[in-house]
């Protein structure tokens, strides 16, 4: 037999990869595998992202983690879409500013939005997190979406989380992602959204993963 429960995550985030793992515990029949252990050069999936569209950004990271490990291979894309920039920062979100020495990518990206969202009133800074997550394996092909609805808020509160968490305050919340925290977090994010949609269409289709 050739079922396996292993996926491997094409990402070398660890933020990302703990998000994942935490999402994927209420499917214990499957096994979420950090791709380093799997390919050499997994820092370089990044390189791929070179698309303007979150679904081929994560279908070209899934599909060259699958051609080096054969196992099957799980990637997503996201992005914080403001309305009031056009949809900026979009599928930029993760280096969407330069850091100044010593300072992290994180604070960068979200005093550069800051910035720009400067003058804008609350009612108009509408915003969403919008998560493509995208399957490889022998045979299939698997692309599901999740957004969370919010609004960005007028300075950085909390510390639980990554990215734009201490900025974005989900839609019938009051206080950010980084102030709600995972538990929270992890039952209404645009990646929690996307993993339930992806484990509804594993199960619809019968999807079985199988190992090299």
């Amino acid at each position: 037999m050739r079922n396996s429960s292993v996926l491997v995550l094409a990402s070398t985030n660890r933020h990302k990869f703990e998000e994942f793992s935490s999402l994927f515990k209420a499917y214990p029949e499957i096994a979420i595998a950090p791709v380093n252990e799997y390919i050499r050069n997994a820092d370089k999936l990044g390189l791929v992202e070179t698309s303007d569209h979150y679904y081929d950004n994560a279908i070209s990271k899934a599909r060259l983690a699958n051609h080096g490990c054969h196992y099957p291979c799980i990637a997503d894309d996201s992005g914080l879409e403001v309305d009031a920039l056009e949809g900026r920062p979009g599928v930029r979100s993760h280096r969407y500013a330069i850091p100044r020495l010593g300072e992290t990518q994180d604070n960068a990206n979200n005093q550069k939005l800051l910035t720009e969202l400067k003058g804008v009133p609350s009612e108009k800074r509408t915003a969403r997190f919008v998560c493509h997550v995208a399957l490889v394996m022998e045979g299939v092909f698997l692309h599901v979406a999740g957004t969370l609805e919010g609004t960005i808020a007028m300075e950085l509160k909390g510390n639980q989380g990554f990215g734009y968490d201490s900025l974005f305050i989900p839609k019938g919340q009051v206080q950010t992602l980084g102030e709600l925290g995972p538990e929270v977090k992890n039952k209404i994010s645009h990646r929690a959204l996307a993993v339930a949609a992806f484990m509804d269409e594993i199960k619809k289709q019968e999807i079985v993963f199988a190992k090299p």
